[in-house]
């Protein structure tokens, strides 16, 4: 009997090693279809499971018979789960594995017109979208300054020391020579642009696109720095209905409503927005750090869906604001012949945005765009006004052919900016009716699996000023899954207006107009070439990526405010040019539920007037920008902030001092709603401590450079509901 028992024994062993099965498998890169050293393959449900080796192997022993699920991952790739019938009919199977990652999550770029993701376009892209956009959202839920402050490589320029008015300076270079577009529509140029910043709020924005570098074939005149493309949210089927209530301690309110819903061949997404300030002096200086206004917003938007390759959509924006700024008592009503001194900006922004898209066959598309844009402000100081209007228009053709290895696209476009000044003093009216019509081409090339190429021609003639030829390259360098290169170069140029931050920061008192005559366009060049590395550290448990930028540009023939005779000012291009170069350093850690992110800005801005060199004023030669995020999801977001800002050289010949600016977020979530509080700039560091804002007295006050905060240390927070 025990020798019974003991053969069944043996042959049910027997059995079960003949029933064990062996798994091997090379796991490739989808794209470049390289080997992936050190991803993982696993046997679901159990925990056998093997690393690849140097050549993209993994091999799992001690399989049994039957249908088993395999799920084979690497850091910053989709996870591939796949199921098999055992044991094989091959010896070995071939895994590829797609890009995935929080900075690869389908993200389409509009910006560079290619409609790529972001992963395979060879012209540098920086994005924030998503939670990142909620994030900064949190902070400042009223406009978009401190989103684009806190990239490496872009400073928020504050023009006006009572007002508050700000610019975009990328990489050490004037506010006008970034172009700033709302969905590929040139909405703040010109005049329009100096309350740009402060009257776009981030919550109807689905993301942010930021070119760093000349993008001038790309966009026309003004990108000689970067662009900055805002992209609103399209309607989903799901219905999208958010609201936002936020308040500060310096006496701000924000209340935002955002709707979106698509019903089968229509959608409508609409946006409205009052925002408001009370008049705010942290310092006793007697000046205001944070003026007054109230600002209201709505942005409504219809999409026709005419056919699964038509479509078309129709928008409207209009903003109003009324804001001042000054003195403190003059602002409160108390007033008299001393406290005098205010600077009040009445503006009103109407705009319109048409696009129609159809597709004639697959890879092959036309898309008509355009705009008209009118912005009207009124700027008061004491004894003196400047009062404007603005009209301008964008409109645009654009044919795309795509294939699987080459994209082209061809268009036209015609540009107007008309301005015209109510004339309230002596001075020559500053009216100008500047007309410029375009045409471009280019082409993006998957040469193989490791290098595409993206070349374009733009020519633009000027009415006044002639043709303007602007030619550009970038090319990808898909070295290996890990590590990734773009080199990209081009021509830009500028055409001179009265609207500069230099005469923004004098109200455009005793500026003369413009003259073709006498002034030219601002021509540049520029290059940019930086790599990316990521991979993983400690067995998997820390992700780790670097991205390094160096660049370039140089702009001759720059257009500066000189003094000349009769205590006026003129707009003069100086025989000389502006260069600026350095380098960015972006680096992010990521270990469970913590997100560090580190960057570093080296930027040297040089000016050369006539031979004169020197420093371009309101540049910090180093920046650092150190964020620690804590997310536990779905239920609290942490963030912790510290920005360091080195000695800026000012425009009256003395030196900025350096100062560090830190802040804490947190936010608490819940399934329809969240409530956060942010305490920005927790160190209370403000010019006013340590400099001082103006000379002469507060009847008659110049206001030097701001090159540091005025408001300090403020407290916002609010609830954001979701129905």
């Amino acid at each position: 009997m025990i020798k019974l028992f003991s053969s069944i024994l043996i042959l049910c062993f027997a059995q079960l090693c003949l029933a064990q099965n062996t798994f091997r498998a090379v796991i490739k890169d989808a794209d470049t279809k390289a080997p992936m050293a050190g991803a993982t393959a696993v046997l679901a449900g159990t925990s056998k499971g093997a690393k690849a080796d140097n050549n993209g192997i993994v091999t799992i022993n001690g399989i049994p018979n039957g249908k088993h699920v395999i799920i084979c991952s690497f850091l910053g790739y989709q996870e591939k789960t796949d199921t098999f019938s055992f044991p094989l009919t091959a010896d070995s199977v071939v895994v590829f594995l797609d890009h995935a990652g929080e900075e690869m999550e389908e993200v389409v770029i509009s910006s560079t017109r290619s409609n790529r993701s972001i992963e395979d376009i060879p012209t540098r892209v920086e994005f924030i979208a998503g939670e990142e956009l909620e994030e900064k959202a949190n902070m400042k839920p009223g406009d978009i300054r401190m989103m684009l402050n806190e990239s490496t490589g872009i400073q928020t320029q504050q023009v006006s020391a009572t007002s508050a008015n700000s610019s975009i300076r990328i990489q050490g270079l004037d506010g006008r020579y970034t172009q700033i577009l709302k969905d590929g529509f040139p909405l703040y140029a010109g005049f329009s642009g100096g309350l740009g910043l402060l009257q776009t709020p981030p919550l109807d924005l689905k993301q942010v696109e930021v070119i760093k570098g000349s993008a001038s074939t790309l966009y026309g005149g003004g990108a000689i720095a970067g662009l900055v493309n805002l992209i609103s949210k399209a309607p989903t089927e799901e219905r999208e209905l958010r609201f936002l209530l936020n308040g500060t301690s310096a006496g701000g309110l924000d209340i935002n409503g955002y709707y979106g819903q698509r019903f089968d061949k229509v959608g409508v997404t609409i946006y409205a927005s009052r925002n408001s300030n009370k008049p705010y002096d942290p310092s006793n200086t007697g000046f205001t750090a944070i003026p007054e206004f109230e600002r209201y917003v709505i942005n409504p938007k219809l999409f026709v869906y005419f056919s699964p390759k038509t479509k078309m959509n129709l928008g409207l924006n209009f903003i109003t604001e009324d804001r001042t700024g000054g003195d403190i008592l003059y602002i409160k009503g108390r007033g008299d012949s001393t406290h005098s001194y205010y600077e009040k900006n009445k503006s009103n922004r109407f705009s319109t945005q048409f696009a129609f898209d159809h597709q004639f066959s697959e890879g092959n598309s036309l898309t008509v765009k355009n705009s008209v844009n009118s912005f009207k402000r009124k700027i008061s100081i004491p004894d003196y006004t400047f009062d404007g209007q603005q009209w301008s228009s964008y409109t645009e053709a654009t044919y795309s052919h795509q294939r699987e290895n080459t994209d082209w696209v061809a268009g036209i476009n015609l540009y107007t900016d008309n301005f015209k000044e109510e004339q309230t003093d002596t001075l020559p009216g500053r009216n100008y009716d500047q007309h410029t019509l375009g045409a471009f081409v280019q082409n993006t090339w998957k040469a193989n699996a490791w290098l595409q190429l993206e070349t374009g021609l733009r020519g633009d003639y000027v009415v006044d000023y002639g043709l303007v030829l602007l030619p550009r390259l970038s090319a990808l360098f898909k070295i290996s899954p890990k590590l990734s290169s773009r080199l990209g170069g081009g021509l830009g140029y500028k055409t001179p207006t009265i609207f500069t931050e230099e005469t923004e920061r004098i109200q455009y008192k005793s500026v003369l107009p413009i003259n073709p005559d006498a002034n030219k366009l601002e021509k540049s060049y520029g290059v940019n070439f930086d790599f990316n590395y990521k991979t993983a550290l400690f067995d998997d448990k820390v992700s780790f990526s670097i991205n390094q930028l160096f660049f370039y540009t140089r702009i001759n023939d720059p257009l500066l405010l000189n003094s000349v005779p009769g205590n006026l000012y003129r707009l003069e291009n100086v025989k000389g040019f502006i260069d600026t170069k350095g380098w960015e350093t972006n680096v992010k850690f990521g270990y469970d539920d913590f997100k560090l992110f580190i960057g570093y800005t080296f930027t040297d801005a040089q000016l050369n007037d006539n031979g004169t060199k020197r420093e371009n004023p309101l540049t910090a030669r180093h920046r650092l920008n150190n964020v620690l995020m804590y997310e536990m999801e779905d239920k609290w977001k942490l963030g912790l902030e510290a920005y360091y800002y080195s000695k800026q050289a000012l425009s009256d010949g003395t030196t900025g001092k350096p100062y560090w600016i830190c802040g804490f977020m947190a936010e608490r979530l819940w399934e329809r709603f969240s409530l956060f509080i942010n305490f920005e700039n927790f160190m209370d560091t403000r010019q006013t401590r340590f400099d001082s804002i103006y000379t002469g007295t507060v009847t008659h006050p110049v206001f030097r450079d701001i090159y540091a905060p005025l408001d300090g240390f403020v407290v916002n927070g609010g609830l954001k509901l979701k129905l």
